[in-house]
């Protein structure tokens, strides 16, 4: 299965070294779970290069290398690995030329970010709820010393492991298959991210305080997540499915949303960015073939779901951790 050794190697070097306590047998017990698809897919990550590319541009884009470092039709046997692990969610990339246009424009959320945040230069940065870590490719871009990201799913680890062996085998960047749950008070952190990930939490307050709990004292939090347009009080809570996502619990307003994290702690609380999501901004591409953000609204009225709830919308907030 996977090798986490280099990272271990890594932390034991820094702040993050009291990880160690907990962490090796934590990623023991997943690599002892069973994993469907992961023999396949690790069958074809071994044949992906680790040879270091010509270019690396992170700061615009995440962009590696050119059609010109790879010998002739090799770019093609490339592009059928990496469509070995479909759907991809997050991005886009271009890798050797070839242009993964993923089902999320990750780098339009991230033009909406970045204005809003502290610096990341020199900075430790987590990514809770990462995807397949196309954020901390461009956190890395701002200059970030170390971005660790987390996510559960395994083939958002695969797909991840897949870009860092195209990058050279990048040891800035580190994806961790787990939910922040499993987290202990690290307080490591100069900035954490949470992106969509909030409306998946059964307890919402419980996930800012865990997120608060990874925080540096004055460290940053950057919270994107779905809302709903109202007043302090303005909370929904689906009935079952939202936008055909399970799994889903609170949608509070972003009013709301800084009440909760001024509730729980943080200080200097800003919201920064509300946006209604578009559809080209979330579609169907021939590297995510299944339905998207389109078959998920009302088709006679697209200000709402299929379920008749508001069509999404998602607000960037920022704040302070002063403990």
């Amino acid at each position: 299965m996977f090798d986490f050794s280099d990272f271990y190697q890594l932390i034991a070097k820094n702040r993050l070294q009291n990880w160690l306590t907990v962490l090796p047998s934590q990623l023991a017990e997943w690599q002892d779970l069973p994993h469907g698809d992961m023999p396949k897919w690790l069958r074809v990550l071994k044949k992906i290069p680790t040879d270091a590319p010509s270019t690396v541009e992170l700061k615009d884009s995440v962009t590696i290398g050119s059609g010109s470092d790879l010998q002739p039709g090799h770019q093609a046997k490339l592009e059928n690995l990496l469509r070995s692990f479909h759907p991809w969610r997050k991005g886009p990339y271009t890798v050797h030329g070839l242009h993964i246009d993923t089902e999320w424009r990750s780098d339009w959320k991230w033009d909406r970010v970045l204005p809003h945040i502290s610096p990341l230069k020199g900075r430790y940065v987590l990514d809770v709820g990462c995807g397949n870590g196309y954020h901390m490719w461009r956190m890395l871009g701002e200059g970030a010393a170390l971005t660790v990201g987390i996510d559960p799913s395994e083939l958002f680890l695969v797909q991840f492991e897949a870009i860092r062996r195209l990058m050279g085998n990048d040891q800035r960047a580190h994806l961790l298959p787990l939910g922040i749950e499993k987290l202990s008070e690290l307080k490591a952190f100069d900035t954490v991210f949470s992106m969509g990930v909030l409306y998946h939490r059964r307890s919402p307050l419980d996930h800012l305080i865990q997120l608060k709990n990874q925080l540096v004292k004055g460290g940053e939090l950057v919270l994107e997540t779905l809302v709903i347009d109202g007043d302090e009080n303005a909370v929904l809570v689906p009935t079952d499915r939202y936008a055909q996502m399970r799994n889903v619990y609170f949608f509070p307003s972003a009013k709301a949303l800084k009440v909760w994290l001024e509730k729980v702690g943080f200080t200097e609380v800003r919201i920064v960015d509300e946006c209604v999501t578009t559809t080209d901004e979330q579609r169907s591409t021939n590297w995510m073939t299944h339905n998207s953000l389109p078959e998920y609204l009302d088709q006679d009225d697209l200000t709402k779901t299929v379920e008749g709830y508001p069509a999404p919308k998602r607000a960037i907030l920022v704040a302070k951790n002063p403990d």
